[in-house]
């Protein structure tokens, strides 16, 4: 690889790194092609990618931001995990990547400047991703106007049953 070509990789990791929330470092080795290929299409689906690149340019591209931390664990076949939005949906990805490809194996992460290692990722995997908690969000936010409209309707409509409860007695005094 030429050094203009080495420069280019890491300006560009440098720039995925800016603006990234969360980065994991995973061993692929022993992975065939299509399996790695299935993993990237996953992750691509929620918005994540997944780059193999040599160690050293890793640990160049990560100088001087939060995922720093991350290069004492680049040894051996690295694969780096990086996603700008939720940091969930590519945890819980990954782990359940791993747990049916164990060839796969999960490294470590950085997680907003702080270092997190595979046992933190599985934990942080079971969370709700950020579509759940906007669902239930949502749901908080329309529960309280419905039970107040329930509260305003119980009462005409008790209204209306002592109405016909008392219409009622009334035609039975008269038969």
């Amino acid at each position: 690889m030429k050094r203009e070509d080495k420069a280019e990789v890491v300006q560009e990791l440098s720039a995925k790194f800016a603006k990234a929330k969360l980065a994991v470092l995973t061993d692929y080795r022993g992975m065939t092609v299509s399996s790695l290929q299935d993993l990237r299409g996953q992750l691509r689906g929620i918005a994540a990618e997944i780059k193999v690149a040599k160690n050293t340019l890793l640990r160049r591209a990560i100088q001087g931001t939060p995922f720093e931390p991350l290069s004492e664990q680049l040894q051996g076949n690295t694969a780096l995990t990086l996603t700008e939005l939720d940091p969930v949906a590519p945890a819980k990805v990954l782990v359940k990547f791993a747990k049916d490809n164990p060839k796969l194996v999960i490294k470590s992460a950085v997680l907003d400047g702080k270092l997190l290692n595979a046992e933190d990722l599985v934990s942080l995997s079971k969370l709700p991703g950020i579509n759940e908690l906007r669902a239930q969000l949502l749901g908080l936010m329309l529960a309280v106007p419905t039970g107040f409209v329930r509260v305003l309707n119980g009462v005409p409509q008790k209204a209306v049953y002592l109405l016909q409860a008392i219409k009622d007695q009334k035609e039975q005094a008269t038969n």
